[in-house]
């Protein structure tokens, strides 16, 4: 499980608004960072036009390399960390381009000023 990897995560059980059922997630935490087996993901949901206005949602359009079956929406909204025993299989993987889009986003959400 590392940076840039999709996997489907069992997120339930959830509280609330919180994404939940098993899905796909981005896997966001450094792989060299920490000694518990958690990593940080940011949950995916489908993708809707009107998202395309909402700083905090990333489109990813399904390729050979992300191996999504729809157009998806990561929220980084919704980051969060998850153990290891959440993960149930690898996806794929996103590309470069991808990680700088969620970098932002996540900045936004997190207040992090934007470089």
């Amino acid at each position: 499980m590392k940076r840039t990897e999709i996997w489907f995560v069992n997120l339930d059980p959830t509280l609330g608004a919180e994404i939940r059922k098993t899905r796909p997630a981005l896997v966001v935490s450094d792989d060299e960072l920490g000694i518990l087996p958690l990593r940080v993901v940011v949950p995916m949901t489908d993708w809707k036009p009107h998202y395309a206005n909402t700083p905090w949602l990333v489109e990813l359009v399904p390729d050979t390399d992300n191996r999504l079956s729809k157009a998806s929406a990561a929220d980084c909204f919704q980051v969060r960390s998850l153990s290891t025993t959440r993960f149930v299989r690898k996806l794929g993987e996103v590309d470069i381009d991808t990680v700088s889009a969620l970098e932002i986003a996540l900045a936004r959400v997190l207040a992090i000023p934007i470089k």
